[in-house]
């Protein structure tokens, strides 16, 4: 429909219609005016499956969903770095809306993994924006090649449960934009959702639902988003300066409370109805859109779409450690030990919770197979060490040749709501590895979990496979993997720390009352870890595979380039082991030489691809200014220094195999504003206003020399010297001229530096 007819359409409602249609009809439906005939259409949850529900449906899961298919959740997708991957399962979850009459399907969220501790930390991709924005784009085009819309969410800086609908993140300009806007950036220019979803919390002290600057300044205006914001469920605070910054569609139904607002707000000259007009013409484009692109032959097949789920599972487990203990031989005896691997922990819990059609357990997967035992271990569902089941699990180990344990988070643990307080896992699961590794060295932990977890025991066995939360065929990708039927090929979307303790937010999460300071600023995940060198358990990219792979001939097409260019870097990647496999390139950007505090390097490209044994590859990627910038809060924009950069290819974010640099010039110009506060250092670093101030300088040195104590100056004397007047603020030297500098004189002098328009890198 085009924008004539959506405004035909709008000229025809009275104001209560109007008003009406910018709050839900229901929990997931927006609403009809029939007597224009405009129709109602249907939202529904989630990010990794579709949660379809009736009208009496809650918007928590109380209520039984639809049948449906359940994926791994966003903490695995991510680790399988593969764009393509996510594109097709966001095909099958935009199918299955289409079948389900669901208009948009609300996801994926992109918020950053600021600490292990929150609760929906498994909904959610990675500590790093650009592999988030990379994962999302693929997801989102996916669902929208199919013409179902996406709802990517939560707008933004919802990186905790506790107290997330009052909860005031304090952030400064440079982190949200490096860090906390990034990938909503990167997936609105590239992927053009056909919603977003504003956040519960407040940014800087206002709601995310009335918060103009984010709503309008920087999400329409700045970056070209023409589709409506959704609020969260239940995020509406003030329902008129909501509308007035950008927040369309209120959700769920405020059976006309808030309606009601809207309309007095408007005649009583408060809110412009033309604000009031454009809302409802976002919100019925989208609606028109889907109702136009309806695929009426559209089939939800769960099996089909079970088998689709099962191949993201695959790429989506991580082999973190292999002391030559995996793949197992399938005719080796070999004991499955722990509760999940017959009743799996495969997604989290909360708005996203699928009510799937069927599971497969690892149990399930080979039920065929003599050789393999099972002992429970441990009851998932309290955290109380049983000593039978123990005894029990140690024997099974003993007849074995290795062992599988089952272990990680149970539902009590972490979910939507409630973030964890400690990275441990649960007492009787530890304590089941500790006995088992005692009496058998050949074990192998399969981890179920959303988020990173300590592990005491991570030199006492031989294999960990990091499972996460892997969706309903999580049982068969595992197994296939423990075989090598299939070679794990993903990657860590995040950093495992050592400790709790060692996370950059540790000291400021959950924050105080309702104040949550972002004091780590942009070093969070590896950002900071690199930083400080610190030990981890795990580092951000790591994943290991059956094969080995081989790193050769990397090339810059360029040595020096300006910041409008592009660079191209290429790499040959050789499959050296004997199994075929799938490597992930990843390339990090290193400034070397800033002026600004700035992370070690920074992830900036990957490739995922696949090699036959012996097979090699090129790998091409091309690097823009983008790539090399941080966001500078005096241009507000981003803005690349002069200078040199390394060009890091990796294996890991601590595995780097090859690194060229190359030289970037800035074409922006950055005019120092000079102040009476300045520091005299600052400008004897320029060379265009430095001799504004020789004279001064030269009499101001001169004064202070000739009014030391003392014969002479030793060499440390000279540098204590140079160090206080570097730091001397320009207005202080009127207090060593011996009264010949006014404070008009030398007013008159930082105005002449001004005006040279000093470039500066």
């Amino acid at each position: 429909m085009t924008a004539e007819q959506l405004k035909e359409i709008i000229s025809q409602m009275t104001l209560e219609e109007k008003a009406a249609m910018c709050s839900g009809d229901d929990f997931w439906h927006t609403k009809a005016v029939e007597r224009l005939g405009v129709p109602r259409s249907m939202v529904s949850d989630g990010p990794h499956g579709l949660r379809k529900q009736d009208q009496s449906g809650d918007h928590l899961g109380i209520n039984d969903s639809i049948k449906a298919v359940c994926f791994p959740t966003a903490c695995g997708t991510a680790a399988s770095f593969n764009r393509d991957l996510l594109y097709s399962m966001g095909q099958t979850l935009g199918q299955e809306c289409q079948a389900e009459d669901v208009s948009v399907i609300l996801g994926p969220a992109v918020n950053i993994k600021r600490s292990p501790l929150c609760g929906r930390n498994f909904e959610y991709y990675s500590e790093d924006p650009y592999l988030a924005t990379e994962i999302a784009t693929s997801q989102i085009n996916g669902v929208q090649s199919r013409h179902v819309g996406t709802s990517i969410k939560h707008f933004m800086a919802n990186n905790q449960e506790t107290r997330r609908m009052s909860s005031d993140s304090r952030i400064d300009e440079r982190t949200m934009r490096e860090i906390y806007l990034a990938a909503f950036e990167g997936a609105v220019k590239h992927a053009k959702p056909w919603t977003v979803m504003c956040s519960y919390n407040r940014i800087n002290g206002t709601y995310a639902a009335e918060n103009k600057q984010l709503l309008t300044d920087i999400l329409r205006d700045e970056w070209g988003f023409d589709g409506y914001v959704v609020s969260d469920w239940g995020a509406v605070n003030d329902r008129v300066e909501g509308v007035k910054a950008g927040l369309d569609l209120e959700m769920p139904a405020s059976h006309g409370v808030n309606d009601a607002l809207i309309v007095k707000a408007v005649r009583e000259g408060r809110l412009d109805e033309a604000v009031l007009d454009k809302a409802v013409e976002r919100i019925l484009n989208i609606v028109y859109r889907f109702v136009e692109n309806r695929d009426e032959a559209a089939v939800f097949d769960r099996d089909k779409d079970h088998e689709m789920a099962r191949k993201v599972a695959e790429e989506s487990i991580v082999l973190l450690k292999n002391d030559g203990i995996l793949p197992l031989s399938e005719t080796d005896e070999i004991a499955f030990i722990g509760k999940f691997a017959k009743k799996p922990r495969f997604q989290g819990g909360g708005s996203s919770h699928i009510n799937s059609h069927k599971i497969d357990s690892a149990m399930d997967m080979v039920a065929g197979m003599a050789n393999i035992t099972y002992a429970q271990g441990y009851d998932d569902a309290e955290d109380v060490i049983d000593e039978k089941l123990i005894a029990e699990a140690v024997e099974a180990a003993k007849k074995a040749k290795a062992a599988v344990i089952f272990a990680g988070l149970p539902d009590a643990f972490e979910s939507e709501g409630f973030d964890r307080t400690h990275m441990r896992m649960p007492d009787c699961q530890n304590k089941l590895i500790e006995e088992v590794a005692k009496v058998q060295p050949n074990t192998v932990v399969v981890l179920h979990n959303g988020s990173p977890v300590e592990m005491p025991w991570v030199n006492d066995v031989k294999g960990i496979v990091e499972a996460y939360l892997g969706g309903q065929a999580v049982g068969g990708a595992i197994v296939d993997i423990l075989f090598g039927r299939v070679n794990p090929s993903a990657k860590l979307a995040e950093t495992f720390p050592l400790k709790l303790s060692d996370n950059p937010s540790y000291l400021y999460y959950i924050g105080e009352g309702d104040v949550v300071e972002y004091r780590e600023g942009i070093f969070v995940g590896y950002r900071y870890y690199d930083k400080k060198n610190m030990d981890v358990l795990f580092p951000f990219g790591h994943g290991l595979s059956y094969t080995t792979f081989a790193y050769s001939n990397m090339k810059l097409d360029k040595e020096k380039m300006y910041d409008t260019d592009t660079l191209t870097v290429s790499v040959d990647v050789t499959n050296t082991g004997k199994m075929a496999g799938k490597e992930v390139v990843q390339l990090y950007v290193a400034d070397k030489e800033s002026t600004v505090i700035r992370p070690v390097k920074e992830l900036k490209e990957f490739a995922k691809i696949e090699l036959a044994p012996g097979e090699s590859k090129t790998v091409t990627f091309s690097l823009s200014k983008r790539a090399f910038a941080y966001f500078n809060t005096d241009l507000h924009d981003w803005h690349v220094e002069s200078g040199e950069f390394d060009i890091l290819i990796g294996q890991s974010s601590r595995n780097i195999v090859c690194r060229k640099t190359v030289y970037v010039e800035s074409t922006v110009e950055v005019f120092k504003k000079y102040h009476l506060n300045t520091t005299i250092g600052d400008i004897m670093k320029d060379p265009l206003a430095k001799p504004f101030l020789k004279d001064i300088l030269d009499a101001c040195i001169m004064n202070d020399v000739n009014t030391t104590e003392g014969e002479g100056l030793g060499a440390a004397a000279e540098e204590m010297q140079e160090a206080m007047m570097g730091y001397l603020p320009v207005r202080a030297v009127i207090s060593f001229m011996d009264g010949t500098m006014t404070h008009e004189k030398l007013q008159s002098y930082i105005d002449q530096m001004n005006n040279c328009h000093t470039f500066t890198k």
